[in-house]
């Protein structure tokens, strides 16, 4: 930690009028942050009263966040326990220990005594506050109370027991995200059923792949959704699912797109109002569980192979998310709640959660940038959000766009950002800063759908440094490790977590020796969570991603995270996207990288020495490619995230085991057999 910097890890801070930072390039701009929060912001926010309970309840006075950090992992019963009473978690408990065999990872019970229910602490509110503001990409906009969402789920619930769904049972969503995905989650979650969703522009064999490994009793299907100005039908797929999965019982079909044909091209599904509507008027039972009951299944990529099941506790899920909105994010009731994501990725639950803070959420199903790139922005000025969270390939493609908010939007609601995805460049913190809007909390966050939360996350307390993540998670007993295998500072290695922490998964489906989870992620370090991130805690004890462990560049020897080379790619105005790889070559590993350029530029030896010169001013000879290659697509996930692993196998001649998780697969052939990696 930097003592020197004003307010830099203080909880409570010293007081400060400075807020922002200028955003030059200059040395002496490099040792500031680029935002400082208020003393009044400080003050004000839940990270501080929080810090004040624990010096009420326990005396323990704290004078910095490292401090409290450690303390958070030094003391995990005392600091679950604190944020258990401090987010005011609805549930019976008994007073014994919260965490048992602590010293066991995996292996760690937290709560063991406690019975909740997750759907009950999302549905605390029961009054005419809005609970969901909706919006399509055609324009489409609807809202619904926090009562009416109430009463939505108690039917939808009523309606599940009545065809035999009961603990334990699968539901499932081929879902956009619209209200009736959360209505349909909740109500599972109410009965101690387990959600799990993909969101509708999955191929079939990638829900089959997934919903197959899973057998849901019910399945929950739109109809169609919107995107890049495009309605798309899914009532094709969906019979297809229906046809090819013997487990489910019963097809919800909800009709996001008006096609009054739809019961007659699936008549063996059941329209959404027609499913609830017996049963208005119901009372809302919501089944005590224990901490570790199953919540959610979620899914890994799946790009090598068939994706692994990951299963989530409700009592885990919901500590976790609580700790992270209400302290890390400062999320409170009268904040507006907006994150672009798809029912596919785990930020879709780490959204809902907000309800269990009452904060009003925002839910948008379509393309970011339909019909122009400021689009999202319009809606963050429309409904006020004050809480953006978006990806950070979204902040670069905004910025490479010209979209400048600040000079076309008003934005006074908004107060903190949220970015998350991939690695943020320096470059878009600095546009953040400078085009958007001076006064916010940006934070990089990184996590995974693993722990369907984060390890290393924003802080409202904290400055915000460029290219860095503000610091480490509370409860989180957060390392990066050298190939030694011990900890370090300020030195790149494996991102690790060395203690229990609640919403680690409680197991993967069908994996009854847990061999598939030991192998995952024990088998580095036996008893320590290895994430597969190679990263850096730096000086300001904040964290720096350098990109994926098993797409480490090691050319000469010498590691190379991917980030490091991306983010010097992103400065370039004639370079739209990249992709990076390491290709086997002569008893070596060269850097190969593919570059998508702006229309009407071409990878002439000009444009190939800048982007060579650029990478090698700001990081070293080994970065610079040996390869640079123009390609019209990048591969990613449907979730948005690159597949360097991918792209190599098909570089290298070898098989991508899985391409049905990827978003375009067919970008993957331009790839193949290439002229210039063969000499």
């Amino acid at each position: 930690m930097d003592n020197s910097t004003p307010s830099s890890q203080s909880i409570p801070p010293k007081k400060s009028n400075s807020q922002n930072s200028s955003h030059n390039n200059s040395p002496q701009a490099k040792n500031r942050p680029l935002w400082q929060p208020s003393a009044e912001r400080i003050e004000n926010s839940n990270l501080t009263r929080f810090a004040g309970q624990l010096e009420r309840e326990l005396g323990l006075i704290f004078t910095d966040y490292q401090q409290l950090h450690q303390w958070s992992v030094d003391q995990p019963q005392q600091f679950w326990e604190q944020v258990w009473r401090f987010c005011d978690v609805h549930a019976s408990r008994g007073w014994r220990n919260v965490l048992e065999d602590g010293d066991q990872f995996p292996g760690a019970r937290w709560f063991e005594e406690s019975r909740l229910n997750f759907a009950e602490n999302l549905l605390r509110n029961r009054s005419d506050k809005i609970a969901l503001i909706s919006r399509l990409e055609n324009g489409s906009r609807r809202t619904i109370s926090y009562a009416e969402l109430y009463q939505q789920v108690a039917q939808c619930a009523a309606a599940l027991r009545q065809r035999g769904v009961n603990q334990g049972d699968r539901v499932a969503g081929f879902m956009p995200n619209v209200p009736e995905t959360v209505v349909a989650m909740l109500a599972t979650a109410s009965i101690g059923a387990i959600w799990s969703s993909c969101s509708p522009d999955f191929g079939i064999n990638g829900v089959m792949d997934r919903f197959g490994q899973i057998e849901p009793k019910v399945l929950f299907g739109c109809n169609g959704y919107f995107y890049n100005g495009k309605t798309i039908d899914t009532l094709p797929r969906l019979t297809e699912i229906w046809n090819n999965m013997a487990s489910i019982q019963e097809l919800v079909i909800v009709p996001v797109v008006d096609n009054p044909d739809t019961l007659e091209c699936v008549p063996v599904g059941t329209l959404f109002d027609d499913f609830l509507r017996p049963h208005i008027g119901r009372e809302l039972v919501f089944t005590p569980l224990q901490f570790n009951h199953p919540l959610y299944i979620l899914y890994s990529s799946g790009t090598t192979g068939v994706p692994k099941c990951i299963v989530h506790s409700a009592g885990g899920t919901l500590v976790q998310h609580l700790k992270e909105q209400q302290l890390h994010t400062d999320l409170k009731p009268d904040d507006t709640l907006f994150y672009f994501t798809t029912c596919g990725w785990m930020m879709w639950n780490w959204l809902v959660s907000g309800l269990a803070s009452e904060a009003t959420l925002v839910l948008y199903d379509g393309s970011p940038f339909y019909p122009e790139p400021a689009s999202l922005i319009d809606l963050a000025e429309q409904e006020k959000v004050s809480i953006f969270g978006t990806s950070a390939k979204y902040i670069s493609a905004l910025e490479k766009a010209g979209v400048v908010p600040r000079e076309s939007h008003n934005l006074p609601h908004l107060k903190t950002v949220l970015s998350t995805g991939s690695p943020l460049s320096h470059e878009s913190f600095r546009y953040v800063y400078r085009d958007i809007k001076s006064d916010i909390c940006l934070s990089s966050i990184s996590g995974g759908t693993d722990i369907i939360s984060c390890f290393v996350l924003g802080n409202p307390c904290l400055p915000v440094w460029e290219g860095e993540i503000q610091c480490r998670g509370l409860g989180m007993a957060v390392e990066i490790r050298d190939q030694t295998g011990n900890p370090v500072v300020q030195q790149k290695g494996e991102l690790v977590c060395s203690k229990p922490f609640p919403s680690a998964p409680i197991q993967f489906w069908n994996d009854p020796k847990n061999e598939k989870y030991l192998a995952a992620y024990f088998e580095t370090y036996p008893g320590i969570w290895a994430q597969g991130d190679y990263g850096e805690i730096t000086e300001h004890n904040g964290v720096i991603i350098h990109g994926r462990s098993d797409a480490v560049l090691n050319p000469g020897g010498v590691r190379i995270g991917t980030a490091e080379i991306y983010r010097q790619v992103e400065k370039l105005d004639e370079v739209i996207d990249s992709i990076c790889i390491g290709q086997s070559w002569e008893d070596d590993v060269r850097v190969v990288l593919f570059v998508v350029l702006r229309e009407g530029v071409e990878l002439d030896e000009a444009l190939q020495q800048k982007i060579r010169s650029t990478i090698r001013s700001e990081t070293t000879p080994r970065h610079v490619p040996a390869k640079i290659i123009s390609v019209k697509d990048i591969p990613r996930t449907i979730s948005g995230k690159i597949v360097e692993l991918a792209v190599r196998n098909v570089v290298q001649g070898e098989v991508v085991k899985n391409t049905d998780a990827l978003a375009n697969p067919e970008a993957l052939e331009q790839f193949r057999d290439i002229p210039e990696l063969q000499c």
